[in-house]
């Protein structure tokens, strides 16, 4: 059991790491980098990247947060109740980054998106990436913590 649960947080902090890289290169460049562009740019730009995250990072955000589940109760039935609070709190905090990017994130990104695809540049849309913005860093931050989370359930 104690192995089935330790493959389980691998494959969680796996999973979790693609995430966690996304949101940190958002937060570390990209923000900076689209500050330079002018608005038509930055809708077309970030109307297609989201087209395509949205339809393909569920995959890694899902996977993360059901092995983090999974790791935290293999750990505590296989009496590691260390490594079963530890993916615990890595499962809570994926949650809570879902929690944020559903209510935050995902309607910006689809407004985005749907701007692309008609070729328009919205009005606002510097507000509605400030906005996005404003969430990166605590969405990186929460993934961050959870594999931190995740790895010192490998070791404990």
């Amino acid at each position: 059991m104690t192995l089935v649960s330790q493959l389980a947080a691998l494959l969680a902090v796996l999973s979790t790491g693609i995430v966690y890289g996304t949101d940190a290169f958002c937060a570390l460049v990209q923000r900076s980098a689209l500050a330079r562009v002018d608005d038509s740019t930055l809708t077309a730009v970030m109307g297609n990247l989201h087209r395509v995250a949205d339809r393909r990072m569920p995959v890694p955000g899902i996977l993360g947060v059901i092995a983090a589940a999974a790791a935290a109760v293999l750990a505590a039935l296989a009496g590691r109740p260390a490594a079963a609070a530890t993916a615990g709190a890595a499962f809570v905090l994926l949650v809570v980054w879902v929690l944020l990017y559903l209510r935050v994130s995902a309607p910006i990104n689809r407004r985005l998106t749907v701007a692309a695809d008609a070729h328009e540049t919205p009005a606002d849309v510097r507000g509605w990436q400030r906005a996005w913005d404003r969430i990166i860093v605590p969405r990186a931050v929460l993934q961050g913590l959870a594999v931190l989370a995740l790895g010192v359930s490998l070791i404990s």
